[in-house]
């Protein structure tokens, strides 16, 4: 059977395998248990010929995510869309079990089936393999359908569009990578080089923005509130901040005749040339994330065709 299951994947040649929790779970289960059986023909379900799948340790560590140890599956040519990791990046819900996501979004739960009687229905007579059939469609289905409500696939691509990266990247990676990849991009239209440099590892704390305790009470006057639109983003266009208009050493202001009208000093004492010395990158990529956000929206607001409206609304999500 596994040999078979296997054959069908590789006649079927699909872009995408999506499941839930398929990547620590069925995917290292199958492998194991080909290996036990010496299927010797089964772990071979991507599309480079002879190019083994196999499941390795992985450990998946960030600020916001934590720390997580994963399994890492090769696949080559096919994405792995594990919806349990799209819920746990994307959602903060009381529980992961396949169904309290899909009771949560779908209004929809599994086949009530417990893994303990999965042998005695297989083995029992029709209607009973009829009940575990149900419950085996329902797990292949309910992560389709989860895909399919939140749009994840056409969030994804967009947000892999935007951000330069591949696809399963967005899945194992953190933030971090989605930004160095930008900055790269733009560094090579701009024939700028980024040092390869050591990454340092530091306990250090940045304070945050300050704020004010509000004063409680009835108000019988309308109380007018100001919110900035992109306020970091318009904040770091607005005075040149970026890596490459940093100046690390003061002293070569006067080696290029720099004047106080050519950079700016931070209330931390660092210093940034102006836009008219040197345009950095950082406020340039946000000028283009900004200007393409708008279009999305404009186009957006424009369109009439249902599948159209939600790439827009993805595009725009991920230009957010």
């Amino acid at each position: 059977m596994l040999e078979k299951w296997a054959e069908f994947i590789r006649i079927c040649d699909p872009d995408v395998i999506t499941g839930y929790n398929i990547q620590n779970f069925d995917f290292p289960y199958l492998l194991d248990r080909a290996a036990t059986l010496k299927v010797q023909k089964f772990p071979y379900l991507g599309r480079v010929r002879n190019l083994e799948t196999k499941a390795k340790d992985a450990r998946f560590s960030s600020k916001a995510l934590g720390i997580r140890d994963n399994k890492s599956i090769n696949l080559e040519g096919r994405l792995q869309v594990d919806v349990l990791q799209i819920m746990q990046r994307e959602h903060k819900l009381r529980s992961y079990t396949l169904n309290s996501v899909s009771a949560h979004f779908l209004g929809e739960q599994k086949e009530d089936v417990h893994h303990s009687i999965i042998a005695d229905l297989q083995n029992g007579n029709d209607e009973t393999r009829r009940r575990l059939a149900i419950y085996c469609l329902k797990d292949a289905y309910l992560p389709q359908r989860l895909l399919d409500k939140l749009m994840c696939i056409i969030n994804y691509i967009e947000m892999a569009r935007v951000t330069g990266v591949p696809f399963n990247y967005l899945l194992s990676r953190g933030q971090q990578i989605k930004v160095i990849s930008q900055l790269y991009r733009k560094a090579r239209t701009e024939g700028l080089l980024i040092p390869n440099m050591n990454p340092e590892g530091t306990d250090e704390q940045y304070e945050g923005a300050t704020v004010i305790e509000p004063e409680k009470g009835y108000y019988d006057i309308p109380i007018a509130t100001l919110d900035f639109t992109s306020l970091y983003p318009s904040i770091m266009m607005a005075h040149n901040l970026c890596y490459s208009t940093y100046v690390s050493n003061p002293s070569i202001l006067a080696k290029f005749n720099l004047t106080a009208d050519d950079y700016v000093t931070s209330p931390n004492n660092d210093i940034f040339v102006k836009s008219s010395t040197q345009k950095g990158l950082l406020p340039t990529i946000l000028e283009d994330l900004i200007g393409a956000r708008k279009r999305a929206k404009a186009d957006l607001k424009n369109e009439t065709d249902p599948f159209k409206r939600a790439v827009l609304d993805g595009r725009q999500n991920a230009l957010k």
